[in-house]
Order: C-alpha cells, then structure tokens, then sequence
C-alpha cells in the first residue's frame, strides 16, 4: 500500500512540475480559475505526500515548501510563463492543508483503531 500511495504522490508532483513548467497551451485549465487551479493541485499534492511519508510528515512539508518556491523561480526562464509572489504563497499555503488534513486523518484513524467497536446493542425488552 505505501508503494502505490508514494508512487502517486510522485506522479502528482511530476504532473504539477509538468503544468507549471511546460507550454501554457498544454496545461489544463478548469472553471476554478488560476488560484483554484493552484490551489486543488496542491492540496492534492500535499495530502498525497503526507500519507506517502508519514514518519517524516514535517520535513517533506518544510521540503515541499522550498521545492515550491524553486518551482515558482524557475518559471523565469521557462517560455510562456511568469513568477508570482502570489502563486507561491497559495501553492505552499495549499501543500501545508494538504499536509495538515493527511495528518488528521492519521490521527482520526488512530482513534478509531484504539477505540473498541461501538455497537448499538440495548438491552432486549
């Protein structure tokens, strides 16, 4: 299992390096707008890595956030594109969610593993 959920977050981030770096005519575009485009794509990213990584869930967050930022400058001498300030903070804004929701789940998960099954038996009347 942790095979297939590495392999897609690396698959993501490949896809995500692809739409930012790539021709701007190959890029997919939704309804949600630039920003919302930014911001599902990260989300996902950083939920898929926070589940991939779970022992080291803090250091590939603080790497993703560097690794975004370089993602952002090297879209300077990409053709087509352009570097925002903007850009980047909603990216590392969205990853950090995406982190924080794969660790919430883990903890909801944990829970629920160290809780007995709770049945709704009452007493036969």
């Amino acid at each position: 299992m942790s095979i297939l959920v590495r392999s897609i977050a690396w698959l993501l981030a490949a896809a995500v390096t692809f739409a930012t770096l790539g021709p701007p005519g190959l890029r997919p575009h939704s309804d949600l707008g630039q920003d919302g485009e930014h911001a599902l794509a990260f989300i996902l990213v950083g939920l898929a890595f926070g589940l991939a990584y779970r022992r080291r869930r803090l250091l590939i967050a603080a790497a993703a956030v560097v690794l975004i930022g370089v993602l952002e400058l090297m879209q300077f001498w990409a053709p087509g594109r352009h570097a925002r300030l903007e850009d980047f903070l909603v990216d590392a804004l969205t990853a950090c969610t995406g982190f924080a929701l794969a660790a919430g789940a883990d903890w909801l998960f944990s829970r629920f593993r160290a809780n007995p099954a709770v049945t709704s038996e009452s007493p036969a009347e």
